[in-house]
């Protein structure tokens, strides 16, 4: 018999969210949606991810491969990363990625080429002539596009350009080329790939400000020139409660430039810890944001900066603020999901809490190299609360504990039971609690279910 992707894909996704529903051992919930990727494509749209190259397997990997149809390497393709000595060049993450996108019929987004952060040090601390450093950018971009002409769809060629205030950066590029550098990439990136997408990418020009109209004028500017730009990318990292209410006009006047508008990099912050209040609130906003794009007919699709809050950058970035994307830490769907699902034209199923509330473990890993991992574990409690606890589970993959902090953690075979210590026992309604270890791996490293004693 034969059976379409598209099957097989919501005949996973319904098992993967019957699993997580005996996993978190809490309530009941509505017929599962079909996969994000397979709403968005229902809309002609386009839901992505960022990735980590290293953490695709287990969970992590069904979740990307099953969700989401389109992937945005989150650090693998910047410069730093490919090129960290001059001339010597690592493409194993982004080859990586690729390839898992390839195997699951995905679309890749580079992302960036040229930008002023995460750069190599023999670049930024170089001393160029103009032409010297035209010439490395141009070399770059070709080498990079080049690599992967065909395969990368869309490129975000030139990241966060202006300040607040709608001027240029300050940056190498700038400092050294001028503002022509941008065009110059454009040509650059179009040569290499005269097939691949280019866009200009930039935060905190979701809504109508003085940075987003200068964003306007430049697209502008480049399009009467006859520049190749195929598109504007709107970051959107958000804070919570805080979507701009000009967000759709704001699409839609650069639609009306005869653009593409991608929303690149969405999440939505919050002060920790998370509650019932503030993960209703997030769910609005993803809502909003997703509407909006499915709105306007150039607006591509939505991609979010990591599917799980074990993914994301935002806790290391902005001290006390977390939460910030449509998964937990344990890869359960949060009310985000579910309300992207809903805005994609999906019944918005969800899962409820018990009555009386409860509190709950959540096991993510926060870092993974060769050999081994750093895990963290947070416990929650909504309408309940703990004067101790302790936190169970059985690793699938002959993982090893070898060091834990905030916890006594014990492994005997592949069961691992750990406790709070002396000072973190309790855990206050609407509080949590976390821990974290680390621990050896090989050949793969799924994440297990936890239990709470």
């Amino acid at each position: 018999m034969r059976t379409s992707r598209t099957s097989l894909r919501a005949c996973l996704a319904a098992l993967v969210a019957a699993a997580a529903l005996c996993t978190a051992g809490t309530g009941t919930a509505r017929a599962a949606d079909p996969p994000l990727r397979d709403l968005a494509a229902a809309k002609g749209k386009v839901i992505g991810t960022a990735v980590t190259g290293s953490k695709l397997t287990g969970a992590y990997a069904d979740i990307t491969g099953t969700q989401f149809g389109s992937l945005t390497p989150g650090n693998a393709m910047k410069w730093g990363s490919v090129e960290p000595a001059r001339g010597s060049f690592d493409w194993s993450e982004a080859d990586q990625i690729v390839a898992f996108a390839q195997a699951h019929d995905q679309q890749v987004r580079g992302h960036t080429l040229v930008w002023h952060s995460q750069n190599p040090s023999w670049l930024t601390n170089g001393s160029w002539t103009p032409a010297q450093l035209g010439a490395l950018l141009r070399d770059h971009i070709g080498t990079e596009v080049g690599r992967y002409k065909g395969k990368v769809s869309v490129w975000d060629v030139v990241n966060e350009p202006f300040n607040e205030d709608g001027s240029y950066r300050s940056t190498i590029w700038y400092d050294g080329l001028g503002s022509g550098y941008i065009a110059n990439a454009l040509t650059w990136a179009h040569a290499a790939d005269p097939n691949a997408k280019l866009y200009i990418n930039d935060y905190n020009v979701e809504g109508v400000n003085a940075k987003s109209t200068a964003l306007y004028d430049l697209v502008r500017s480049l399009k009467q020139q006859g520049v190749p730009i195929d598109g504007v990318g709107l970051q959107a990292h958000l804070i919570l409660g805080q979507v701009p209410a000009s967000l759709q006009q704001n699409i839609q006047r650069f639609a009306d430039l005869g653009v593409d508008v991608a929303v690149t990099e969405l999440d939505v912050r919050m002060s920790l810890p998370a509650d019932s209040a503030k993960l209703a609130q997030q769910a609005a906003d993803f809502k909003s944001v997703t509407a909006a794009c499915t709105a306007v007919t150039r607006c591509v699709g939505v991609t979010v900066w990591g599917f799980t809050d074990s993914d994301s950058w935002v806790p290391s970035t902005f001290p006390g603020y977390g939460a910030a994307t449509p998964y937990d830490e344990n890869y359960q769907p949060k009310p985000a999901y579910h309300a992207i699902a809903e805005a994609l034209g999906g019944g918005g199923g969800t899962s409820e809490p018990p009555p009386g509330g409860a509190c709950s473990a959540a096991y993510g890993v926060t870092g993974q190299w060769d050999g081994g991992f750093t895990g963290q574990v947070r416990i929650s409690c909504s309408g309940a609360s703990l004067s101790s606890w302790k936190v169970n589970w059985t690793y699938g993959a002959g993982q090893r504990i070898t060091q834990a902090w905030n916890a006594t953690c014990t492994q005997s075979g592949t069961a691992v039971s750990c406790a709070n210590a002396s000072y973190n026992g309790a855990v206050p309604d609407g509080g949590s609690v976390t821990f974290g270890f680390n621990a050896s791996w090989s050949g793969s490293n799924p994440v297990p279910a936890v239990s709470l004693g």
